[in-house]
């Protein structure tokens, strides 16, 4: 749709980064073919390589790095020059509170941001809506939610940055938009 309206050319494929577990990628295959969207899969070794050959008891942070690596290498494949990844503004507050907690720095990522390595701009067009307003855009309008196939999903320091968030919008109403406009305000996160 947003294709036929735009003022800008451009061409649109979907990626699927297999880590190397047994997913049924059909309701993603059907919905790119609805879609005219040529839907390419690239397979990895993520998973035996983060649980099997390094055994990470924290395996996220890298897991993300491989994936992301592996996304860019089939961006470049493909030709493209632009990624646009699914982050909303939970995404991003809890990635602050990570930063924070974890490592001692204030930061999370950006709503876009140009790799010089690869000549890729990474964007995040949903990075200002929080994540029930994704999530409920996405059951209005029918698309697949794939479960994650990860044993260390339900079970990692992310989902206790989700919970924390919940809380803290539950013990302040409205903490989620204070945060998206602190973020907008602060020096580190540009558009």
């Amino acid at each position: 749709w947003f294709r036929r309206i735009s003022p800008v050319s451009f061409n649109l494929s979907a990626v699927y980064v297999d880590l190397g577990w047994e997913v049924d990628l059909s309701p993603l295959r059907d919905l790119a073919a609805a879609l005219h969207v040529p839907l390419h899969v690239e397979r990895t070794a993520i998973s035996r390589i983060v649980f099997e050959k390094r055994q990470e008891k924290n395996p996220c942070s890298l897991c993300a790095k491989l994936r992301r690596g592996a996304l860019n290498q089939a961006a470049l494949t493909l030709g493209a020059r632009k990624v646009a990844l699914g982050h909303h503004l939970d995404d991003a507050i809890e990635t602050f509170f990570l930063n924070l907690i974890y490592t001692g720095q204030m930061g999370t990522f950006t709503p876009s941001v140009f790799l010089d390595r690869t000549a890729i701009t990474t964007i995040r067009p949903l990075i200002q809506l929080p994540g029930d307003t994704v999530a409920a855009l996405a059951r209005r309008e029918r698309l697949p939610v794939l479960k994650n196939p990860c044993p260390a999903s339900e079970h990692t320091c992310r989902q206790e940055m989700k919970e924390l968030v919940e809380e803290l919008d539950r013990r302040y109403p409205g903490f989620r938009y204070k945060f998206r406009a602190a973020l907008l305000n602060s020096s580190f996160w540009t558009e």
